[in-house]
């Protein structure tokens, strides 16, 4: 009996460590998906702000007219797209029931 109460205590000695190990890794992966959860707030609030900045300066240079030629073809593109998109709205809106 001496042999199976030793290795019944090597077992509880080594269900222990494992569990203490099991919770410091829980508390390491709790405090990492906060701090993941901070770092994608931070990244969606500079994507936002980068977008902004980028639609003013934009704006900016249409203001001026300093628009280089791939920018002028670029600017031309993304206005047919615009344009394309009203006119699919409009079509959608025509094609509703009237009450």
């Amino acid at each position: 009996m001496s042999i199976l109460s030793n290795q019944l205590a090597q077992f509880q000695q080594k269900l222990m460590r494992v569990m203490k190990q099991y919770d410091v890794l829980h508390r390491e992966n709790a405090r990492l998906k906060k701090e993941l959860a901070k770092k994608d707030v931070l990244l969606t609030n500079k994507e936002t702000l980068l977008k902004d900045l980028q639609e003013k300066l934009d704006a900016l240079r249409l203001s001026t007219g300093s628009f280089s030629e791939e920018e002028k073809k670029q600017l031309g593109k993304k206005i047919k797209a615009y344009v394309k998109e009203i006119d699919r709205c409009i079509t959608l809106l025509d094609a509703m029931p009237k009450k």
